[in-house]
């Protein structure tokens, strides 16, 4: 099996636990701190972890000698040890630097994008990655805040654009500050692009009858899971609908709220059906 998404490792443990020792799994993320920590927590079981995208998952197969798998997991949601790491920036009062990297060591931080777009690349940025519909309101504050104070840290931003977005009143409301940061961070970690070439290359290294599941936070990854298992001759998507989170699980995790898990099973060209 393979992780491309590691996180906490929470998943992974999960995996592990149904291969069992005479099975694999292979587990990757790009942020080399989450790898190290879940590596101590799991220690022991039958895992494989590596510092890399899940892009990059054909070439980490080929040098570990594996020509096929039996199943693919995509979660691609933040982990709460990023939202927890106040020294990243995907927390929104984070005092720490305005990150957003899910690599420290590639790329620029998400500071001094804000700091160097232009007020209309900026909105366009944030309306096309966010789908915030204040995004040109967002970008001209921006603008004119950065003139006599730079904008450094996650709270700062947060500060600017809850001034800016009128806050929604009904139960279950997202901050007003989500859509822009996750634009950012979508534009700081070229995500959607990475996103598009992994769901071209992944389903060719599935054996007939393993499955491909993603999990979407946001309708811009979700449509991309959704095209891609319909727009290939060797995937069948299982799920019609995507599978949502009930009412426990949303109690027990807040973030499932706005989860979708699609699932896609690896057939040969001739014998596809499509809904």
């Amino acid at each position: 099996m393979v992780d491309c998404t590691m996180g906490g490792g929470g998943h992974t443990r999960l995996l592990a636990e149904q291969v069992g020792p005479e099975g694999l799994v292979i587990a990757l993320d790009r942020d080399p701190a989450a790898v190290a920590a879940a590596e101590e927590r799991l220690r022991g079981l039958p895992i494989k972890t590596v510092v890399s995208n899940y892009s990059d998952v054909p070439e980490i197969l080929e040098q570990l000698g594996i020509t096929a798998v039996n199943g693919i997991l995509m979660d691609l949601g933040l982990s709460s040890d990023q939202l927890a790491d106040r020294e990243r920036g995907f927390s929104f009062e984070s005092e720490g630097p305005l990150d957003l990297r899910f690599n420290p060591e590639q790329g620029k931080p998400a500071w001094k994008l804000i700091e160097r777009l232009g007020a209309d690349d900026l909105a366009d940025m944030i309306y096309a990655f966010g789908e915030e519909r204040m995004s040109r309101r967002i970008a001209r504050e921006i603008v004119a805040r950065r003139h006599h104070t730079p904008i450094r840290t996650s709270r700062q931003l947060a500060e600017i654009v809850r001034g800016c977005v009128p806050r929604a009143r009904h139960a279950g409301a997202i901050d007003s500050a989500t859509r822009t940061f996750q634009a950012l961070r979508i534009a700081v970690n070229d995500e959607l692009k990475w996103l598009d070439v992994a769901l071209e290359r992944l389903p060719k290294f599935l054996v007939v009858g393993g499955r491909l599941a993603a999990i979407s936070f946001h309708s811009l990854e979700d449509r991309r899971v959704k095209e891609a298992f319909r727009d290939t001759d060797i995937l069948n998507a299982i799920t019609r609908k995507p599978l949502r989170a009930n009412d426990e699980e949303i109690r027990r995790n807040g973030r499932s709220r706005s989860a979708r898990l699609r699932v896609a099973e690896r057939i040969v060209p001739d014998k596809i059906s499509k809904y």
